[in-house]
């Protein structure tokens, strides 16, 4: 049976109040997408308001310069089409997936807290007992949504995402509309990170 994956990401372009563009970020999009779609799950692409994704241009570079996953998406015609023309996240049931994943890029902290189909889509994902992943700023669209009994989903399990440490290191602590590690701690979740920039992932029940 073919895993069926809703991977949603963000619609928003713009960073904040300062203008300056952002989106979501292309390895994160395009690592996990080759991860999935190579093993043989089918992956749905989504946004907050579908239609074009923007991609933070600080994600990319010129072509021939970037990682390996980046220039295998930059030369995918399908996925480009995909990224060019998603649908919204509002159209989908979360129960209907096998799992749901948010990629990250700052972009995210505008859109996905505030989305209603991003929030529907997680709770109902959760409470059918769907596995449920982000990485980055991608936890952004787990901020709102909550278990059956109105706990928030990410209450007493341990998570992890983009840190306050990091969030200062790029000097954009005053721009983000919260810190997303505070606010995943503010919910009851058990955050876990590493140093800054270094690979880290964990995992706990779905």
């Amino acid at each position: 049976m073919t895993p069926n994956i809703l991977m949603i990401v963000t619609s928003n372009s713009r960073m904040g109040e300062t203008g300056n563009p952002t989106g979501l970020w292309a390895e994160e999009l395009a690592a996990p997408y080759y991860a999935l779609v190579d093993a043989g799950a089918k992956v749905t692409l989504a946004s907050t308001a579908g239609g074009p994704a923007p991609v933070d241009p600080g994600s990319i570079k010129p072509k021939g310069e970037n990682d390996p996953v980046v220039e295998r998406f930059l030369e995918d015609t399908v996925l480009q089409a995909l990224v060019a023309d998603t649908s919204k996240a509002s159209d989908f049931d979360g129960a209907q997936f096998d799992a749901v994943f948010f990629p990250g890029g700052h972009g995210t902290m505008w859109d996905l807290p505030v989305d209603a189909g991003v929030t529907a889509a997680v709770e109902r994902a959760f409470a059918a007992n769907k596995l449920i992943a982000s990485v980055c700023h991608g936890a952004a669209g787990l901020v709102t949504a909550k278990r059956p009994d109105g706990r928030p989903i990410v209450q007493d399990l341990r998570v992890n995402a983009f840190t306050n440490a990091e969030e200062v290191a790029v000097g954009l602590e005053n721009v983000v509309p919260f810190m997303l590690e505070t606010r995943l701690r503010e919910l009851g979740g058990q955050f876990e990170g590493a140093a800054n920039w270094q690979a880290f992932a964990i995992h706990d029940g779905r």
